[in-house]
């Protein structure tokens, strides 16, 4: 970037922007422990998960908080979840990457404005895609303040990615109409039940807002390849895949309800694809598809530039 060079040393930038992403990690952990509780993410203040005590500011610095602490709460000495310490890591690692991406590609002559606007929209992007991704593996579900919220972001902002108006709305309707055709439509009509739910779609059609049908279309088969991959893994390790706690606790109680004669829990359980026990065998496994789109789509914003490269054919 010209308005860093002779001024401020990049190894700055990349210190400065991992410290960012952690202290924003630490608020994705709220936010993925209450929106799908439907609590506010900003009220009340950080508190105990043991015994509701609220947390004081120095324990509750991003990384090292949970680090001195040895992964308890000091007020109760309930055990923490490593998630916590986990995704704090994975917000800096996360702005780390999108600063590499915008020293590495930033055109000459950019202002720093300009590089600024460009960084905090990937980073908030990043940063939903990643609570999306945490709240997909808990409760198999994709909010759509991510997904519709996100969609609506990229095709206001296209001129911060080189792309027209036009580019980003082709891309969003190739992203939702290439999930929800075959694998949603096409599926019900030939096995007769929802093979994937529509936040799938959109959050590929978030993807083709953002960066286009390339990245649409990268974000689809990417996140398929290291789903297939995880899946063998938890196959070969314990030998299934087993769904959330959360869906398997939400689905009883709906079952519940319906069987009191409650019609609308009867039809969210027709609707839904997780409103019936999963089938036996390999084919059937329900494993969430969010995170692993949420991946491929910072993969793409992280390394766009040297992905073309080696994929011709999305150029």
């Amino acid at each position: 970037m010209a308005f860093l060079d002779g001024e401020v040393p990049p190894s700055w930038v990349e210190g400065a922007a991992f410290v960012w992403g952690c202290l924003w990690g630490s608020f994705v952990n709220v936010a993925v422990y209450r929106v799908p509780r439907g609590m506010s993410v900003v009220h009340p203040a950080s508190h105990c998960p043991g015994c509701g005590a609220a947390v004081k500011p120095w324990d509750n610095i991003p990384v090292l908080s949970w680090l001195l602490l040895r992964g308890r709460a000091r007020c109760c000495g309930t055990r923490l979840s490593p998630r916590y310490l986990v995704v704090e890591l994975i917000g800096g690692v996360v702005s780390l990457g999108i600063a590499q991406h915008a020293l590495r590609t930033m055109p000459a002559g950019a202002t720093l404005l300009h590089g600024g606007a460009v960084f905090l929209a990937d980073f908030a992007l990043s940063m939903a895609l990643v609570t999306a991704a945490f709240i997909d593996v808990e409760h198999m579900y994709l909010p759509d303040v991510v997904t519709l919220g996100g969609t609506l972001f990229g095709l206001a902002t296209p001129g911060l990615r080189d792309m027209t108006w036009k580019d980003a709305l082709l891309g969003a309707a190739v992203g939702y109409v290439g999930v929800w055709l075959p694998l949603i439509v096409g599926y019900k009509a030939l096995r007769g039940r929802h093979g994937m739910g529509l936040g799938d779609a959109k959050l590929v059609m978030l993807a083709g807002a953002w960066f286009g049908w390339q990245g649409a279309m990268f974000a689809l088969f990417a996140g398929a390849v290291q789903a297939t991959v995880a899946a063998g893994v938890l196959l070969l390790a314990h030998g299934r895949i087993e769904e959330p706690e959360a869906v398997r606790a939400d689905r009883a109680e709906l079952q519940k309800a319906a069987a009191g004669g409650d019609v609308e829990a009867q039809k969210a359980l027709d609707d839904d694809p997780l409103g019936t026990e999963p089938e036996e065998g390999f084919m059937a496994a329900r494993l969430p598809f969010g995170p692993f789109l949420c991946l491929a789509i910072i993969e793409w914003m992280i390394g766009r530039d040297l992905i073309y490269g080696r994929l011709p054919w999305l150029e």
